[in-house]
């Protein structure tokens, strides 16, 4: 009783004399950054138990999604390979002996590449083949001052610099021991860079298209999901959130199937299809290994 009376008289613990609160009780009060952040993390933590089954295998789907617009344009030029001779001679004015070597590299490096990038085997010579086909085929049909076209290129050049990555990444368990100093910042620089390029195609998506009410909220929501992947901030959910909009925009806008064979538009919708699919299967390694040391994310973690 005489320790209740000496701390009641004095003020001590935290009380204040005027009938207030407290010290305490006022730092106790949650800022509203806070509380997005106990949301958020609510909703990681929710999305987290949803995608345990599937988990295992996201490394497995991510990289055969980044790949599958490579193995479906190799399999395009194969199917109307007539077609991309006379475009590339009559129209870029290419020899004809050099349209033949150029398709034929080209159909020989998106499959052997695309195949060693889903088999694990020699990443970085797997990715260095598909983005030297990127570079390639757009100096060979002229696209390279498509702005659409530079922009869903970059994201899909950001996804394959997450499969370098999450090659690394998967290094670092390796049993010859931990990876060099130089190994880990170059996985931080890669997974930063792929960060940044894999937004690239909603910026397209802005400036493409008829505007409407639906347009701009999707806008809206999908700016501030790729602000937080670019700074890596809830990078996991806010990449959960931008596979949404794409699959569900993809399927609503891109859906090739429902066009006739011979529709002047089916081959471009059958590309931006295949294309939004690898972008999304790069935000899918994204989800799965985190957005790296560059982030906000893990700068919370430090401190």
């Amino acid at each position: 009783m005489a320790q209740i009376r000496g701390t009641a008289g004095y003020n001590l613990g935290n009380q204040n004399p005027f009938g207030g609160p407290g010290r305490q009780d006022a730092t106790d009060d949650p800022s509203p950054l806070d509380a997005i952040r106990e949301q958020t993390s609510k909703i990681e933590d929710w999305l987290d138990t949803l995608s345990d089954p599937v988990k295992p295998y996201l490394p497995a789907i991510g990289r055969f999604l980044i790949v599958v617009t490579f193995l479906e344009d190799a399999l395009r030029i194969l199917t109307q390979w007539n077609d991309q001779l006379l475009y590339l001679h009559d129209y870029r004015h290419i020899p004809r002996g050099l349209t033949h070597l150029f398709l034929i590299i080209n159909v020989i490096a998106m499959t052997v590449c695309s195949v060693m990038v889903i088999g694990r085997k020699m990443s970085e010579y797997a990715v260095a083949g598909l983005i030297g086909v990127v570079i390639t085929q757009a100096l060979g049909y002229g696209l390279i001052f498509d702005l659409n076209f530079f922009l869903r290129n970059l994201s899909v050049m950001g996804g394959l610099l997450m499969v370098l990555s999450d090659s690394w990444v998967r290094k670092t368990f390796a049993p010859a021991g931990l990876p060099s100093i130089d190994e880990k910042d170059r996985k931080m620089y890669f997974q930063l860079a792929g960060r940044v390029l894999l937004i690239f195609l909603f910026v397209g998506f802005v400036f493409a298209g008829e505007w409407s009410f639906g347009r701009v909220l999707v806008i809206l929501i999908g700016f501030v999901a790729c602000i937080m992947v670019v700074v890596g901030f809830k990078a996991k959910w806010s990449a959960v959130m931008l596979v949404v909009i794409l699959s569900i925009f993809n399927l609503l806008v891109n859906n090739f199937w429902t066009l006739h064979p011979h529709h002047p538009h089916k081959d471009f919708a059958k590309y931006d299809f295949f294309q939004i699919l690898s972008i999304v299967g790069g935000l899918l390694l994204l989800v799965n290994m985190g957005p790296g040391q560059f982030s906000v994310d893990e700068k919370k973690k430090v401190y």
